[in-house]
């Protein structure tokens, strides 16, 4: 129950910022698949920082256990395209569209509809990707320092400085 919870806690905190930081407006998602408006990456490339530390420091201490999922590239791919495809027609990827709802905005109630829908149509053929379309590409368990032999705090050392240098470089361009 703890971690339900927390889950909530963390996952209200995580919208809060969204809306805060305006990365749920209609015109930021727009300008992000335009490669015009770079609010959007900024703002994941930091949550991806922050959740790197925290998770890599919460495993150091001993709280958690790294739960590695297989790299399959099949599923990533085809993944890639429909959650593309999907933000690019409504607009909003899925966090921000529950974003966009919470704060009122009714013109993507067609799309949460249609992540809904896409869910239970995937629950549906899973027995079918699980044989084929999941297995494509199937490179087992690794993370990003498996596959450099980086390991992982000088890796996360060097991803958030080339964070900051984009961050920087988006600020001087003015994007």
């Amino acid at each position: 129950m703890a971690a339900l919870f927390y889950g909530l806690v963390t996952g209200v905190l995580f919208g809060f910022l969204m809306q805060k930081a305006r990365v749920i407006r209609y015109e930021k998602q727009v300008g992000a698949m335009r490669l015009q408006d770079f609010t959007i990456f900024k703002f994941m490339f930091s949550a991806i920082i922050v959740g790197m530390v925290g998770i890599y420091a919460m495993r150091d201490a001993g709280i958690v256990t790294l739960s590695i999922k297989s790299t399959v590239l099949g599923a990533n791919i085809i993944g890639g395209i429909i959650f593309g495809v999907g933000w690019a027609v409504l607009g909003y990827c899925p966090g921000t569209a529950a974003g966009a709802l919470g704060e009122g905005r009714w013109d993507v109630i067609p799309g949460i509809a249609g992540m809904i829908i896409g869910a239970a149509a995937y629950a549906e053929v899973y027995p079918f990707m699980k044989r084929t379309i999941l297995k494509w590409g199937d490179y087992g368990k690794m993370t990003f320092g498996d596959l450099t032999g980086i390991p992982a705090w000088p890796l996360i050392l060097g991803l958030s400085g080339v964070y900051i240098l984009l961050c920087v470089f988006f600020e001087v361009k003015g994007r």
